[in-house]
């Protein structure tokens, strides 16, 4: 009887096993499918993709979709390469002619869906490109993906499904996904997909009147990132709506945000790391599989990038840069050994990628809570302070470029933001080409990131320094490290004469706040409706904004590709649609500001009593806290007009001040409207004259008041060439990574 129960209980062990086995066997069905064609180019590609993908212990099976003609084949030398399911090449279109190889990616994905029997035994489908290198191990469903709900890598650039594009070549132009290079969806999903994400691509490659940069953000209008349109309208067609995350994926030359590991390297894009540099480009005919011994130039070793960049977060970016090539150069070396090539001889740096260390460095990656985070979180609601724990912290920024105007600003703002009381730190985003840095010598006037100018856009050569806004502030939350909750971001031309925190005038993730622009008029007319999916969501806000990190991190790079294509669309300059006086599309940055939070559905909290404008009436009993002397303004006979004083160097001249105001004491009392107005005006101008004389005897300017240069001055030259000569490597490093998010659709 003992042995009888003993063998049942074996046999009801054995079916549990069975079961569990059964019910964890289905959802790992996974297949990774990456598309290319017979080149060299892709065929070291695809030794690195094929390493990382063994590296990282990825689940599952990886298929080649490899696009060749019959040509071609003859002297192909790599079909040992990968697992690889030959497709038809559609380089050059069967119908039209038209030479378009990034056609060959819908088309064999398609092809696989219809011919391989491996699609028949699938649950999971992810999509790379071969210039990717996986780090950890990528589980559609652990990221988040559903059946009906792929998730997939921002990919901000894709203007077109904000446009015109969109609503030519899809009918739910709401339902457009900025989205690609990583793609995780249910097979039943993809079967859905790919007859119109190759049906799509053809009509959008063939829509050659929307082909322009204003339109798609293709920098070349030659409509190569078609393929991309493609796939986001084709998903807009089907209903096929994603988790769009931009955290799992990674260019080396950017640095995560903290808490963030990437699973994803996409080298897309060229790279540096000190004086080292890598383009995928330059490796375009290169033999490099096939030649044994040769490796891709060997980039720094970890202690020395230790030493090339003291700051935290930007010396991640670089460990991820040399991370990429160090695995491609590895995966080389393994390849050469795997095919007869003779054992390399000894070096340094051979012997460091065989060493313990760099396996240690190397190993796979696990997905973090931050990793996993979508754009489209949900909103947090605004909770009242818990008086027992601290405040969040609070970093204020303000954008300047090296001229003499922005210089008295400079000093203006700063004076006052250290007597407001405002808690935290403050940053300056300077903007400088490098022949302004060359004569510039208003360092020391704040703490100070810099930042490449865009005054010149570099791309359509546009005039319009307003752009640098948008830019410095998305280059600053990409190289600078920030460990503060909510940024605070103000104009130059302020004077603060309170505190601005979010607990005050409750800001919260998801719900920023900001002050009325109410001549923003295109938000309720056509141009908010050429320019934006939502613009029921536009708000007419700008001058002071408090937002939450995450929401910045997510918004910035919307709020510079908005202000591109408003100020590229010139039909629509007029005062009428704008609401600007001079119709020359000088307030586009302001639209780029609402219209990328209209994109994102980042609706603002309107404050009407943080912000005023000299010469504008007070409300009473309202204690503002900043003054914007954006305009003209008077007090009797006495005016000023910051634009009168743009040429004027009222920082480097021992003394200098505005023409005095007024005293309070002979004003009129009997208007109290004006009475009140005109205090707040003198006010203003009284802390800007009080800010440049204190900064005049910081300088050790003469005590006799001359207003000249002071010994300072005298000794400037020597000293700002000394600064030159330090500087410029160091601004090296720190603009080394920049470039525009647009650039990204060069190479991909």
């Amino acid at each position: 009887m003992e042995k009888f129960s003993i063998l049942l209980l074996l046999v009801m062990l054995d079916q549990f096993i069975f079961t569990v086995e059964a019910a964890q066997k289905a959802p790992w069905r996974i297949q990774v499918l990456f598309s290319v064609e017979c080149q060299n180019y892709f065929d070291w590609q695809t030794v690195g993709l094929m390493h990382s993908f063994r590296k990282a212990k990825q689940p599952g099976h990886i298929t080649r979709l490899l696009s060749c003609t019959e040509e071609q084949k003859k002297t192909y030398r790599g079909m040992h390469l990968a697992p690889t399911f030959e497709v038809p090449s559609m380089s050059k279109h069967p119908t039209t002619g038209d030479w378009y190889p990034a056609i060959n990616k819908p088309a064999g994905v398609l092809h696989w869906l219809k011919h391989s029997k491996d699609a028949e035994n699938i649950d999971w489908v992810i999509i790379l490109d071969a210039d990717m290198i996986i780090r950890g191990r990528i589980v559609p469903w652990k990221l988040g993906a559903e059946k009906g709900r792929p998730v997939a890598a921002y990919y901000g650039y894709l203007r077109g499904c904000d446009n015109i594009l969109a609503q030519l070549h899809t009918k739910h132009p709401e339902l457009c996904d900025k989205v690609g290079g990583l793609l995780a969806m249910h097979i039943d999903d993809l079967r859905a997909l790919a007859p119109m994400w190759l049906s799509k691509t053809e009509e959008v490659r063939q829509d050659r009147a929307h082909w322009g940069v204003n339109i798609t953000g293709d920098i070349y209008e030659k409509g190569w990132i078609s393929e991309m349109y493609g796939y986001s309208f084709g998903a807009a067609e089907v209903g096929l709506r994603h988790k769009i995350n931009d955290n799992l994926m990674i260019y080396p030359g950017y640095a995560p945000r903290e808490g963030v590991e990437p699973i994803l390297l996409h080298y897309g894009l060229p790279f540096r790391v000190g004086n080292w540099s890598f383009s995928k480009a330059d490796h375009d005919e290169d033999a490099i599989v096939y030649n044994c011994g040769q490796l891709f130039p060997q980039p720094p070793y970890p202690r020395e990038v230790m030493q090339l960049e003291t700051d935290p977060n930007l010396r991640r970016g670089l460990f991820l840069s040399i991370e990429c090539i160090n695995i491609l150069n590895e995966a080389l070396l393994l390849h050469h050994v795997a095919n007869g090539c003779p054992k390399p001889p000894w070096s340094k740096y051979v012997n460091f990628l065989k060493s313990k260390a760099f396996a240690e460095l190397t190993k796979p990656k696990l997905v973090t809570p931050a990793s996993l985070e979508m754009m489209e979180d949900t909103v947090q609601e605004h909770i009242d302070h818990d008086t027992t724990r601290p405040y969040p912290k609070i970093h204020t920024v303000f954008s300047t470029e090296c001229t003499p105007y922005f210089d008295w600003q400079t000093v203006g703002l700063m004076h006052s933001f250290h007597l407001s009381g405002q808690p935290g730190n403050i940053t300056r985003l300077l903007s400088c080409s490098d022949e302004d840095l060359k004569l510039y010598k208003g360092h020391n006037l704040a703490p100070t990131h810099y930042v490449p100018s865009m005054s010149q856009h570099p791309l359509t050569g546009d005039w319009y320094p307003a752009i640098n806004k948008p830019a410095a502030v998305l280059h600053w939350l990409n190289h600078a490290n920030i460990d503060a909750e909510f940024i605070v971001i103000l104009d130059a031309d302020m004077i603060m004469r309170g505190p601005i925190t979010p607990w005050e005038f409750k800001a919260a993730r998801g719900k920023p706040v900001s002050t009325p622009y109410d001549y923003l008029i295109g938000c309720d007319n056509e141009l908010a409706k050429l320019h934006i999916s939502h613009p029921e969501a536009c708000d007419k806000v700008g001058g002071v904004i408090i937002m939450h990190i995450d929401d910045l991190r997510k918004f910035a790079l919307l709020w510079l590709h908005k202000t591109e294509e408003v100020r590229a669309d010139r039909a629509h300059y007029a005062r009428n649609i704008t609401g600007d006086i001079y119709e020359s599309g000088w307030i586009s940055e302001m639209y780029g500001y609402s219209f990328g939070a209209a994109e994102m559905k980042l609706r603002h909290t309107i404050n009407r009593e943080i912000m005023i404008y000299p010469g504008y009436v007070p409300e009473p009993g309202i204690k503002y806290r900043v003054f914007h002397y954006g305009l003209e303004f008077h007090v009797g006979n006495w005016s000023f007009d910051k634009a009168e004083w743009r040429e004027i160097d009222m920082v480097n001249r021992c003394w200098v001040k505005f023409p005095e105001p007024p005293d309070s004491s002979t004003l009129d009392h009997n208007d109290e409207d004006n009475f009140q107005r005109n205090l707040l005006s003198i006010e203003c101008m009284k802390t800007l004259n009080e800010a440049l004389h204190l900064h005049h005897e910081k300088r050790n300017c003469p005590k006799d008041g001359s207003v000249l240069e002071s010994k300072e001055d005298a000794t400037e030259e020597s000293i700002t060439s000394w600064k030159i000569s330090n500087f410029s490597e160091n601004f090296d490093s720190k603009v080394k990574n920049f470039r525009l998010p647009c650039s990204e659709v060069i190479i991909n």
